[in-house]
């Protein structure tokens, strides 16, 4: 098989590398390759049995069309100051300029017009002043909220319109190495049904998201690729009554805070802020089950749920931040039999483990049908524990209740982006004709950055022809 461009993943990076090539006219034939399933033929068995079965050989959650985006809450950050390293790639004045264009492309496909986060400016200030006060930074960021039900027809007709403007798609195909010759890339090794196949191609494009990024930072080392370790995400997911978060959550939407706690002063950040949603799992390689959370347009739960990661950088003489977050959800996923571990805040003040018969009587009902109580301290490190709790106290300064006895902590919340690829603002690599984007990279967080910068990748490649 030989084509102009194959793009491995299907998520947000690559679907707008596609797009933006057929929107510049582009004449090459482009192939994307993807483990999972078409976005139309994913099915999660968990609404129906009401417990993770760990679907083999992939989560239909993680992987498939639009990658975890079908899934998720479906919200775009409209702000360069939101989503990751980029702008310092490519500068924050196109970085915006992208996001803009790029949220035009989802509105185009049926994205809700309108904005949260937009006028309240004076609620605004005193949310921001309580949060200077605690020490916190308020990011302003206006949401765009697609809804997890939303998504997925958005992404469908994103999907028709590439196969209808003869982009190929290759479902249920596993890219399992590059093909190099010397400094060059020439395409792709893949398997499909167990047959071994080469594609070649003058461009290759991995956008594999959080989803491959262990991956790809194995194919760094294999074939060195400039790449270096970056930051790793580990925290948890926390839910609350939708009262306490009533005000941030209809003035701001999404409350994006950032703090730096004593004694450590690591980076710690809210992130992906659902109201009335709902809590959830995903399943990576080797059963690693890892807490998100959801949020639909109509369907609402009532309570709000919002991950609180802790940036933790390795450099000497560890250097593999991926398989540092993997054991910390590994130990979590064993002392909670396999499942999601929930705890309440209060108990861990208390130095207790919380137990099943006590959420019974909590305000704060777990949205996540499945989970299990139990000690999440007993599997988190000391350093990102105290970052949690100390983070999790100045919150209640900004929103007050926050850190209530009765607020449910979910372990483990993980994000796998931490291998960055080294490259230039062009998105060269050292390996000739070989590109990566999106989360996998190093370089973005979320749905937004990463789609930006697939279009930038897509003009590059159209106007080379």
């Amino acid at each position: 098989m030989d084509r102009d461009v194959v793009i491995i993943g299907a998520g947000p990076a690559g679907i707008f590398t596609a797009l933006e090539m057929l929107k510049k006219g582009g004449k090459q034939k482009i192939l994307i390759v993807e483990k999972g399933r078409a976005v139309e033929d994913r099915r999660c068995p968990k609404s129906k049995t009401g417990q993770c079965v760990s679907c083999k050989p992939y989560c239909h959650i993680t992987t498939g069309f639009s990658g975890a985006g079908a899934f998720s809450d479906g919200k775009l950050s409209l702000s360069f100051e939101v989503g990751g390293d980029l702008p310092s790639l490519i500068g924050p004045d196109k970085a915006q300029e992208t996001i803009n264009y790029t949220d035009g492309i989802y509105l185009e496909f049926g994205a809700d017009s309108h904005v949260e986060g937009l006028g309240n400016t004076e609620e605004v200030k005193a949310i921001r002043r309580r949060a200077i006060r605690a020490g916190l930074k308020l990011v302003d960021c206006p949401i765009r909220h697609l809804g997890t039900e939303k998504a997925q027809d958005l992404y469908y007709a994103i999907e028709q319109h590439l196969l209808k403007n003869g982009v190929e798609l290759l479902f249920g195909c596993e890219c399992t190495n590059l093909i190099l010759e010397g400094d060059v890339c020439r395409g792709v090794q893949v398997r499909q049904n167990g047959r071994e196949e080469e594609i070649m191609a003058r461009h290759t494009v991995i956008a594999t998201g959080r989803r491959g990024a262990d991956w790809l930072e194995s194919l760094c080392a294999q074939h060195n690729i400039a790449h270096q370790p970056g930051t790793v995400d580990i925290g948890v997911r926390v839910e609350v009554r939708s009262e306490v978060m009533e005000t941030v959550n209809r003035v701001l939407y999404e409350s994006k805070l950032v703090g730096h706690p004593r004694p450590f002063k690591n980076k710690v950040r809210t992130f992906c802020q659902n109201p009335g949603g709902f809590v959830s799992q995903e399943n990576y390689d080797n059963d690693l089950a890892v807490v998100n959370g959801h949020s639909y347009k109509e369907l609402k739960s009532d309570n709000t749920n919002l991950a609180i990661l802790c940036s933790h950088n390795f450099s000497y003489p560890f250097n593999q931040p991926i398989a540092y977050a993997q054991r910390v959800g590994e130990l979590t996923n064993m002392l909670g039999a396999g499942h999601i571990m929930v705890q309440r805040f209060g108990d861990i003040l208390d130095g207790k483990r919380t137990w099943q018969k006590e959420l019974a009587f909590s305000n704060v009902r777990p949205t996540l049908p499945d989970v299990v109580a139990g000690d999440i301290t007993a599997a988190m490190p000391y350093r990102a524990m105290t970052n949690i709790i100390n983070f999790i106290q100045a919150m209640d300064e900004v929103v007050p209740g926050f850190a209530s006895s009765e607020t449910l902590l979910y372990s483990p919340e993980l994000k796998f982006y931490s291998n960055r690829v080294k490259m230039d603002e062009a998105f060269n690599t050292n390996i000739q004709g070989l590109y990566c984007l999106g989360d996998s990279s190093g370089w973005t967080r979320g749905l937004m950055m990463a789609s930006a910068m697939g279009v930038l990748m897509g003009r590059r490649l159209a106007a080379e022809g």
